[in-house]
Protein backbone atom coordinates (compact mmCIF):
# COMPACT_ATOMS: atom_id res chain seq x y z
CA UNK A 1 0.00 0.00 0.00
CA UNK A 2 1.01 3.46 -0.86
CA UNK A 3 0.51 5.57 2.19
CA UNK A 4 0.62 9.99 2.07
CA UNK A 5 1.14 11.14 5.82
CA UNK A 6 0.58 14.78 6.17
CA UNK A 7 2.43 16.43 8.91
CA UNK A 8 5.06 13.68 8.50
CA UNK A 9 7.31 15.61 10.07
CA UNK A 10 5.80 16.00 13.23
CA UNK A 11 5.52 14.33 17.01
CA UNK A 12 3.13 11.39 15.93
CA UNK A 13 3.98 11.64 11.87
CA UNK A 14 7.69 11.09 12.27
CA UNK A 15 6.90 7.82 14.25
CA UNK A 16 4.32 6.71 12.12
CA UNK A 17 6.13 6.84 9.02
CA UNK A 18 8.93 4.43 10.77
CA UNK A 19 6.20 2.55 11.60
CA UNK A 20 4.53 2.22 7.89
CA UNK A 21 8.08 1.72 6.65
CA UNK A 22 9.15 -1.48 8.67
CA UNK A 23 5.36 -2.77 7.83
CA UNK A 24 6.13 -2.94 4.26
CA UNK A 25 4.48 0.21 3.24
CA UNK A 26 5.37 2.56 0.41
CA UNK A 27 5.63 6.36 1.96
CA UNK A 28 5.18 9.20 0.96
CA UNK A 29 5.22 12.66 3.63
CA UNK A 30 4.39 15.70 3.46
CA UNK A 31 4.94 18.71 5.23
CA UNK A 32 5.67 22.56 5.78
CA UNK A 33 8.25 21.91 8.32
CA UNK A 34 7.28 24.42 10.79
CA UNK A 35 9.37 23.28 13.15
CA UNK A 36 12.42 21.73 11.21
CA UNK A 37 13.06 17.71 8.86
CA UNK A 38 15.79 16.85 11.50
CA UNK A 39 13.10 14.01 12.40
CA UNK A 40 12.65 12.78 8.85
CA UNK A 41 17.11 12.58 8.14
CA UNK A 42 17.16 8.81 9.27
CA UNK A 43 14.67 7.69 6.77
CA UNK A 44 15.07 10.15 4.12
CA UNK A 45 16.94 7.64 2.13
CA UNK A 46 14.77 4.66 2.42
CA UNK A 47 14.35 3.09 -0.59
CA UNK A 48 10.32 3.28 -0.13
CA UNK A 49 10.50 6.86 2.05
CA UNK A 50 9.91 9.89 -0.61
CA UNK A 51 9.61 13.52 0.89
CA UNK A 52 7.69 16.46 -0.32
CA UNK A 53 7.62 20.04 1.33
CA UNK A 54 4.30 21.57 1.08
CA UNK A 55 1.66 23.18 2.35
CA UNK A 56 -1.84 21.53 2.94
CA UNK A 57 -3.94 24.91 2.25
CA UNK A 58 -1.84 24.93 -1.46
CA UNK A 59 -4.21 22.98 -3.39
CA UNK A 60 -1.93 22.45 -6.39
CA UNK A 61 0.92 20.89 -3.75
CA UNK A 62 -1.44 18.71 -2.45
CA UNK A 63 -3.32 16.98 -5.85
CA UNK A 64 0.57 16.00 -6.45
CA UNK A 65 1.33 14.45 -3.25
CA UNK A 66 -1.83 12.66 -3.64
CA UNK A 67 -0.88 10.96 -7.75
CA UNK A 68 -0.67 7.20 -7.36
CA UNK A 69 -1.53 7.14 -3.22
CA UNK A 70 -3.85 4.56 -2.06
CA UNK A 71 -4.30 5.69 1.48
CA UNK A 72 -4.26 8.90 3.00
CA UNK A 73 -3.45 9.56 6.85
CA UNK A 74 -4.47 13.42 7.73
CA UNK A 75 -2.10 14.60 10.70
CA UNK A 76 -0.84 18.22 9.88
CA UNK A 77 -2.56 20.58 12.11
CA UNK A 78 -2.11 23.47 13.97
CA UNK A 79 -2.19 21.19 17.35
CA UNK A 80 -3.26 22.12 20.47
CA UNK A 81 -5.57 24.61 22.32
CA UNK A 82 -2.65 27.23 23.24
CA UNK A 83 -1.36 27.02 19.09
CA UNK A 84 -5.17 27.53 17.64
CA UNK A 85 -5.80 30.44 20.25
CA UNK A 86 -2.59 32.32 19.29
CA UNK A 87 -3.25 31.58 15.58
CA UNK A 88 -6.74 31.03 15.10
CA UNK A 89 -7.07 32.25 11.30
CA UNK A 90 -4.09 30.29 10.68
CA UNK A 91 -5.51 27.18 12.33
CA UNK A 92 -8.79 27.67 10.78
CA UNK A 93 -7.18 27.32 7.43
CA UNK A 94 -5.47 24.31 8.13
CA UNK A 95 -7.14 22.41 10.27
CA UNK A 96 -10.76 23.47 8.45
CA UNK A 97 -10.61 24.81 4.89
CA UNK A 98 -7.01 22.71 4.45
CA UNK A 99 -8.53 19.46 5.56
CA UNK A 100 -11.98 19.75 3.82
CA UNK A 101 -10.08 20.33 0.41
CA UNK A 102 -7.63 17.42 1.07
CA UNK A 103 -10.55 14.95 1.72
CA UNK A 104 -12.19 16.18 -1.40
CA UNK A 105 -9.39 16.02 -3.72
CA UNK A 106 -8.84 12.27 -2.09
CA UNK A 107 -12.47 11.56 -3.14
CA UNK A 108 -11.76 13.28 -6.34
CA UNK A 109 -9.24 11.00 -7.12
CA UNK A 110 -10.12 8.11 -7.88
CA UNK A 111 -6.68 5.44 -6.91
CA UNK A 112 -7.54 6.96 -2.48
CA UNK A 113 -9.46 4.16 -1.06
CA UNK A 114 -8.81 4.74 2.67
CA UNK A 115 -8.62 8.25 4.08
CA UNK A 116 -7.54 8.28 8.37
CA UNK A 117 -7.81 11.37 10.15
CA UNK A 118 -6.04 12.27 13.38
CA UNK A 119 -8.92 13.99 15.46
CA UNK A 120 -8.91 14.64 19.55
CA UNK A 121 -10.29 13.48 22.27
CA UNK A 122 -10.64 16.65 23.35
CA UNK A 123 -14.11 17.07 21.25
CA UNK A 124 -15.94 16.04 24.52
CA UNK A 125 -15.22 19.33 26.85
CA UNK A 126 -15.86 19.26 30.15
CA UNK A 127 -17.33 15.70 31.74
CA UNK A 128 -20.86 16.36 33.25
CA UNK A 129 -20.43 14.12 35.89
CA UNK A 130 -18.28 11.40 37.51
CA UNK A 131 -18.51 9.01 34.45
CA UNK A 132 -17.38 8.52 31.07
CA UNK A 133 -17.16 9.52 27.40
CA UNK A 134 -17.06 7.44 24.50
CA UNK A 135 -17.63 7.73 20.85
CA UNK A 136 -21.40 7.86 21.32
CA UNK A 137 -21.48 10.62 23.84
CA UNK A 138 -21.85 14.61 22.88
CA UNK A 139 -19.61 16.29 21.30
CA UNK A 140 -18.94 19.71 23.75
CA UNK A 141 -16.04 21.32 21.91
CA UNK A 142 -14.30 24.21 24.24
CA UNK A 143 -11.65 25.79 22.67
CA UNK A 144 -11.15 26.47 18.96
CA UNK A 145 -8.96 23.37 18.66
CA UNK A 146 -11.77 21.58 19.29
CA UNK A 147 -14.33 23.31 17.62
CA UNK A 148 -12.33 22.92 14.13
CA UNK A 149 -11.52 19.11 14.92
CA UNK A 150 -15.52 18.46 15.59
CA UNK A 151 -16.57 20.25 12.69
CA UNK A 152 -13.82 18.49 10.16
CA UNK A 153 -15.18 14.90 11.57
CA UNK A 154 -18.98 15.62 10.93
CA UNK A 155 -17.87 16.49 7.70
CA UNK A 156 -15.70 13.52 6.77
CA UNK A 157 -18.77 11.31 8.93
CA UNK A 158 -21.42 12.98 7.04
CA UNK A 159 -20.16 13.51 3.09
CA UNK A 160 -21.73 11.21 0.78
CA UNK A 161 -18.66 9.16 -1.10
CA UNK A 162 -18.19 6.23 -3.52
CA UNK A 163 -18.42 3.00 -2.20
CA UNK A 164 -14.62 2.14 -2.14
CA UNK A 165 -13.86 5.39 -0.04
CA UNK A 166 -13.61 4.50 3.65
CA UNK A 167 -12.44 7.06 5.73
CA UNK A 168 -12.20 7.04 9.82
CA UNK A 169 -11.76 8.93 12.38
CA UNK A 170 -9.21 8.63 15.01
CA UNK A 171 -9.87 10.60 18.62
CA UNK A 172 -6.14 10.71 20.01
CA UNK A 173 -6.15 10.35 23.64
CA UNK A 174 -3.32 12.87 24.83
CA UNK A 175 0.23 12.28 23.67
CA UNK A 176 3.42 11.27 25.39
CA UNK A 177 6.73 9.69 25.40
CA UNK A 178 10.08 9.95 22.69
CA UNK A 179 9.24 10.85 19.13
CA UNK A 180 12.01 11.90 16.68
CA UNK A 181 10.56 14.80 16.66
CA UNK A 182 10.34 15.52 20.57
CA UNK A 183 8.13 17.90 21.86
CA UNK A 184 7.69 18.93 26.23
CA UNK A 185 4.91 21.58 25.71
CA UNK A 186 2.58 17.88 26.43
CA UNK A 187 1.59 16.88 29.92
CA UNK A 188 3.68 14.39 30.67
CA UNK A 189 6.83 15.51 28.94
CA UNK A 190 6.78 18.61 30.80
CA UNK A 191 5.97 17.38 34.16
CA UNK A 192 9.07 15.01 34.04
CA UNK A 193 11.12 17.27 32.16
CA UNK A 194 10.66 19.76 34.99
CA UNK A 195 11.63 17.12 37.77
CA UNK A 196 14.26 15.87 35.86
CA UNK A 197 16.16 19.12 35.30
CA UNK A 198 15.72 19.79 39.04
CA UNK A 199 13.13 23.03 38.90
CA UNK A 200 9.96 23.35 41.04
CA UNK A 201 7.10 21.28 39.08
CA UNK A 202 3.42 23.75 39.37
CA UNK A 203 0.77 21.44 38.38
CA UNK A 204 -2.78 23.79 38.45
CA UNK A 205 -5.88 21.77 39.61
CA UNK A 206 -4.51 18.29 40.29
CA UNK A 207 -7.96 17.13 40.85
CA UNK A 208 -8.70 17.09 36.80
CA UNK A 209 -8.87 13.99 34.60
CA UNK A 210 -7.71 13.33 30.80
CA UNK A 211 -6.90 9.81 29.05
CA UNK A 212 -2.98 9.80 27.67
CA UNK A 213 -1.88 7.13 24.66
CA UNK A 214 1.80 6.68 23.87
CA UNK A 215 3.01 8.63 20.90
CA UNK A 216 4.08 4.92 19.49
CA UNK A 217 0.48 3.72 20.53
CA UNK A 218 -1.48 6.97 18.85
CA UNK A 219 0.52 5.76 15.49
CA UNK A 220 0.22 2.14 15.45
CA UNK A 221 -3.59 2.65 15.57
CA UNK A 222 -3.32 4.91 12.46
CA UNK A 223 -1.28 1.51 11.03
CA UNK A 224 -3.99 -0.73 12.26
CA UNK A 225 -7.28 1.28 11.00
CA UNK A 226 -5.50 1.68 7.32
CA UNK A 227 -5.03 -1.95 6.88
CA UNK A 228 -8.43 -3.09 8.81
CA UNK A 229 -11.26 -4.60 6.22
CA UNK A 230 -13.42 -1.64 5.06
CA UNK A 231 -16.51 -2.55 6.82
CA UNK A 232 -14.85 -2.59 9.90
CA UNK A 233 -13.68 1.02 9.72
CA UNK A 234 -15.74 2.67 7.23
CA UNK A 235 -17.51 6.18 8.81
CA UNK A 236 -16.37 5.09 11.86
CA UNK A 237 -14.90 6.70 15.15
CA UNK A 238 -12.43 5.19 17.52
CA UNK A 239 -11.21 6.46 20.73
CA UNK A 240 -7.35 5.60 20.86
CA UNK A 241 -6.08 4.76 24.40
CA UNK A 242 -6.69 2.92 27.15
CA UNK A 243 -10.29 2.98 29.80
CA UNK A 244 -6.55 2.15 32.45
CA UNK A 245 -4.86 5.40 31.19
CA UNK A 246 -7.16 8.11 32.59
CA UNK A 247 -5.35 9.95 34.79
CA UNK A 248 -5.65 13.38 37.08
CA UNK A 249 -2.41 15.29 37.00
CA UNK A 250 -1.85 14.49 40.81
CA UNK A 251 -1.61 10.57 40.40
CA UNK A 252 0.66 11.60 37.21
CA UNK A 253 2.62 13.51 39.90
CA UNK A 254 2.52 10.41 42.93
CA UNK A 255 4.15 7.90 39.50
CA UNK A 256 7.13 10.58 38.94
CA UNK A 257 7.96 10.48 42.83
CA UNK A 258 8.56 6.64 41.94
CA UNK A 259 10.78 7.84 40.05
CA UNK A 260 12.75 10.83 41.73
CA UNK A 261 11.24 10.62 45.34
CA UNK A 262 13.09 14.22 45.92
CA UNK A 263 11.31 16.06 43.14
CA UNK A 264 9.68 19.89 44.12
CA UNK A 265 6.30 19.57 43.60
CA UNK A 266 3.87 22.13 44.04
CA UNK A 267 0.10 21.88 43.69
CA UNK A 268 -1.85 25.37 42.30
CA UNK A 269 -5.88 25.13 42.77
CA UNK A 270 -7.82 25.79 40.37
CA UNK A 271 -11.37 24.95 40.10
CA UNK A 272 -12.09 25.27 36.67
CA UNK A 273 -10.59 23.29 33.50
CA UNK A 274 -11.93 23.15 29.96
CA UNK A 275 -9.98 19.55 29.60
CA UNK A 276 -11.66 17.24 32.52
CA UNK A 277 -12.78 14.53 31.51
CA UNK A 278 -12.21 10.54 31.43
CA UNK A 279 -12.87 8.06 28.29
CA UNK A 280 -13.72 5.03 27.50
CA UNK A 281 -11.71 2.76 25.30
CA UNK A 282 -13.60 -0.21 24.84
CA UNK A 283 -14.74 0.26 20.88
CA UNK A 284 -11.39 0.29 18.69
CA UNK A 285 -10.32 -2.70 21.77
CA UNK A 286 -13.05 -5.46 20.76
CA UNK A 287 -13.71 -4.29 16.77
CA UNK A 288 -10.28 -3.82 15.57
CA UNK A 289 -7.74 -5.87 18.61
CA UNK A 290 -5.96 -2.56 19.60
CA UNK A 291 -4.18 -2.78 22.86
CA UNK A 292 -1.77 -0.42 24.20
CA UNK A 293 1.95 -1.96 24.25
CA UNK A 294 3.04 1.64 27.22
CA UNK A 295 1.50 3.25 30.03
CA UNK A 296 2.10 6.85 31.39
CA UNK A 297 4.83 4.80 34.14
CA UNK A 298 6.81 3.69 31.35
CA UNK A 299 6.20 6.51 29.48
CA UNK A 300 7.75 9.02 32.08
CA UNK A 301 10.30 6.49 32.75
CA UNK A 302 11.71 6.98 29.54
CA UNK A 303 11.61 10.55 29.03
CA UNK A 304 13.53 10.47 32.23
CA UNK A 305 16.26 8.60 31.13
CA UNK A 306 16.71 10.23 28.07
CA UNK A 307 17.09 13.60 29.67
CA UNK A 308 19.12 12.21 32.44
CA UNK A 309 21.68 10.61 30.01
CA UNK A 310 21.72 14.15 27.97
CA UNK A 311 20.65 12.53 24.84
CA UNK A 312 18.49 15.61 24.84
CA UNK A 313 20.84 18.54 25.62
CA UNK A 314 18.55 21.50 26.41
CA UNK A 315 15.05 20.21 26.38
CA UNK A 316 13.18 24.05 27.40
CA UNK A 317 14.86 25.16 23.50
CA UNK A 318 11.46 26.50 21.35
CA UNK A 319 11.55 23.90 19.11
CA UNK A 320 10.45 21.50 21.87
CA UNK A 321 7.14 22.97 21.22
CA UNK A 322 4.03 23.87 19.42
CA UNK A 323 4.06 27.73 20.24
Amino acid sequence: MKVLVTGAAGYIGSVLVRKLLTTGHTVRGFDILLFGGESLISVYNHPQFEFIRGDIREKNEVRKALYDIDCVIHLAAIVGDPACAKQPTLANETNWVASKMIFDLSHEMKNVKRFVFASTCSNYGKMGNDGYVDEDSPLKPISLYAELKVKFEKYLLNSKTRSDFIPTSLRFATAYGISPRMRFDLTVNEFIREVTCGNELKIYGEQFWRPYTHVEDLARACLIVSEARAKKVDRCVFGVGDTKENYQKKSIADEIYQLSPDAKIKYVHKDEDPRDYKVEFTKIKKELGFNITKTVPQGLKEVYDVLRKGIISNPFANRYRNI
